[in-house]
């Protein structure tokens, strides 16, 4: 069984003169641009490391992996593989880590997307060596995290484990991200805006902590604000630079929104109610199957501000990911108002999600139901006025 969401790792004991601690969590190294794989051996001397383990789908390893691993083996490196099979479950890790453990391998790279990064964390803690992170999608903010979400072989959300350390290094290659779906972008933009929404609820009320167990910082916040306000200006014309198979500013920015002010934003800023329904929306075999993590939690960004009672907001939102193509009523996330019993499960597995403590207010299964309607509501009106022909490209 996997850990809850509680940290093993909490910094949140109050000071000597009662105040709570207040603190922040981040990689020590981020780097981003076009083509930067090719150079990871630079990166990788830095710490003089000489054994590898490389953790990436059977696709990776013919390609992104396929290039780290020329680039270490070039250089008189080892590296020695593993194939990730697609579920971030305590299975796939225990397999992964025996298949390791007598490598005596020097650190572990961890090459794909939200899933693979997530085992890579979990792998090299059990193995007690450093973690590089390269994430081949902007898809979610895991890259910069401390922690990994934890999936059952159903691929049901099933907890969370914590790290004492951050990844050594999270690298970005820009050129990757933009050969990449366009869907994948724009479900981490979905991801990614929930980390100011959610970390203004935690701000706002004394008694919310962060993931680490202790009061946000200014920082956290502050990345989390930017990481909105890059959405807002930049996110339409980075997909157009995705759907076009082109690195530009604008997807650069993005990037970088979606990878590090996201990633070390919520870590650090504090979870709440968008995340909570993106729980929910696991339980339900067809949506975790059909839809990305980051379209679940931008549902979930609409609904929290329902529960805010902050409809001007929550049109606001929808307004911009319907111009990307995230999903922003029931329908567009494959269920319907009228499906009382999937929708009771959807708030019954968000429930269970213990950042929602951080509202100022009680969260009850009843105001998260009615929240939630309210954002299909407001989100169906908003899809009628801006269209939904993003989302259809997207989801074709």
């Amino acid at each position: 069984m996997a850990k809850t969401f509680v940290p093993q790792f909490t910094y949140g004991q109050p000071g000597s003169n009662g105040q709570p601690i207040r603190a922040m969590v981040a990689p020590p190294k981020y780097v981003q641009g076009s083509g930067v794989l090719e150079n990871f051996h630079r990166f990788a001397k830095l710490h003089a490391f000489k054994r590898f383990g490389l953790l990436a789908s059977a696709r990776g390893h013919t390609s992104q992996a396929g290039v780290i691993r020329d680039a270490l083996t070039n250089q008189d490196l080892a590296c020695i593989p593993g194939t990730f099979q697609g579920e971030c479950s305590l299975a796939e890790i225990d397999r992964q880590v025996d298949l390791f453990v007598n490598e005596e391998l020097d650190c572990l790279v961890a090459v794909g997307g939200g899933k693979c990064v997530d085992a890579g964390k979990c792998i090299a803690h059990r193995l007690d060596i450093p973690v590089i992170i390269v994430p081949t999608l902007a898809s979610n903010d895991a890259p910069c995290s401390a922690l990994s979400v934890i999936y059952s072989e159903d691929g049901v959300v099933s907890g969370g484990e914590f790290f004492p350390h951050s990844p050594i290094l999270v690298l970005v290659d820009t050129a990757v991200i933009a050969d990449a779906q366009e869907r994948y972008l724009a479900a981490g933009m979905g991801d990614a805006m929930a980390t100011w929404y959610e970390a203004r609820v935690c701000a706002a009320n004394p008694d919310a902590r962060n993931i680490l167990g202790a009061r946000p910082t200014l920082t956290a916040g502050a990345m989390g604000e930017l990481c909105a306000h890059t959405l807002y200006a930049h996110g339409v014309d980075a997909c157009g630079a995705v759907r076009a198979g082109r690195v530009t500013d604008a997807l650069e920015h993005v990037v970088e929104a979606n990878t590090l002010l996201s990633g070390v934003g919520f870590e650090s800023g504090g979870l709440a109610g968008a995340h909570a329904y993106a729980q929910g929306f696991t339980v339900l075999p067809d949506v975790e199957r059909n839809y990305l993590h980051g379209e679940m939690v931008g549902m979930g960004v609409i609904a929290q501000l329902m529960l805010e009672q902050n409809e001007s907001e929550a049109r606001r939102v929808a307004a911009f990911f319907a111009s990307i193509g995230l999903p922003v009523h029931l329908e567009q996330i494959g269920m319907t108002a009228q499906q009382h019993e999937r929708i009771d499960q959807v708030v019954a597995g968000a429930m269970t999600f213990q950042p929602l403590a951080n509202f100022a207010f009680e969260v009850t299964a009843r105001n998260l139901r009615d929240a939630l309607l309210a954002a299909d509501s407001v989100g169906a009106a908003v899809a009628a006025d801006v269209g939904d022909q993003a989302y259809r490209r997207l989801q074709s």
